[in-house]
């Protein structure tokens, strides 16, 4: 679908000359299955498209927005082949307190302009071999939570139910080592540092802890006291609360178990960590990401 626009819009200039766009992503209001965008250059004349590819950027060009489902991830790579920079905002927190600051609505064009006038730093460039990694270890998430309640499930019920049960976990188990395998490929072909570090943790031919690494790798390792709080590896006796992602934490937490072993403790994290920012530095390759 075109974008549709407003009686007294007038079409963006096709310049490709440092175009800022400002794009707020939300749920259609008649099909919640399904999202729409809505964005702008100048805070005034707004336009909807179904696709980020619709939004009528070019080469040199930027896109400023909240966040990128991963139903629209082919859209922002089909933007980034054109040339175009995309940057997500980090924490949605972040918008959250601002639009609160600033008295404006929980809509569309509210969300835009509190990006408008949110400090760029808080913003991440993105990549498509980010984009296309984020993609499938999603996948590889929801393979192993369903794996997981399933289990959950065969332990509480009776044998004869077992029986049932069985063959649907058996094959999980199989997609779940299909997909740790394809992420690891991935992985070793876009991350350059990434085959250096499953030789230096030694679980080469381990796939699922390959997957963990590729998902450990994920994140922006731009400083070791920012990706160790990311992690959630700050000193306990402090109040300072610290951003953290909590499938992260769970991802560095099965590939420290694939090396140590069971009954891991809070310095074998960091130490398995501390290993990755190194060799990523000594690598002289800079973030994988």
């Amino acid at each position: 679908m075109g974008c549709k626009e407003g009686a007294t819009a007038r079409p963006t200039p096709h310049t490709g000359k440092g175009v800022v766009y400002f794009a707020d992503v939300h749920w259609k209001k008649k099909n919640r299955e399904r999202y729409r965008i809505t964005y702008t250059t100048d805070g005034t004349i707004y336009k909807h498209v179904d696709s980020f590819a619709e939004i009528p950027a070019e080469a040199g060009d930027m896109v400023f927005v909240d966040t990128i489902p991963l139903s629209h991830t082919d859209g922002v790579i089909e933007l980034l082949r054109r040339g175009v920079q995309v940057y997500y905002l980090r924490r949605l927190t972040i918008q959250k307190r601002k639009r609160d600051e600033l008295r404006l609505p929980k809509t569309a064009k509210g969300d835009i302009k509190t990006l408008m006038v949110i400090d760029r730093r808080w913003f991440r460039r993105v990549s498509e071999d980010f984009l296309v990694m984020r993609r499938m270890i999603s996948t590889y998430r929801m393979l192993m939570k369903t794996y997981q309640q399933y289990l959950n499930r065969y332990k509480a019920v009776s044998e004869r139910e077992r029986d049932r049960l069985r063959p649907v976990i058996e094959s999980l188990v199989e997609q779940m080592d299909e997909m740790a395998e394809k992420i690891a490929e991935e992985a070793g072909r876009r991350y350059p540092a990434y085959n250096k570090l499953v030789d230096v943790l030694e679980i080469r031919g381990n796939a699922k802890a390959m997957e963990a690494l590729a998902e450990v790798l994920l994140p922006e390792w731009r400083s070791w006291r920012r990706i160790r709080n990311f992690f959630g590896l700050w000193p306990r006796d402090k109040k300072t609360r610290y951003h953290r992602s909590k499938t992260a934490r769970k991802a560095l937490e099965r590939l420290v178990m694939s090396v140590k072993g069971y009954g891991v403790k809070g310095g074998d994290l960091e130490e398995v960590l501390k290993t990755i920012w190194i060799t990523l530095k000594t690598q002289k390759t800079g973030p994988p990401a």
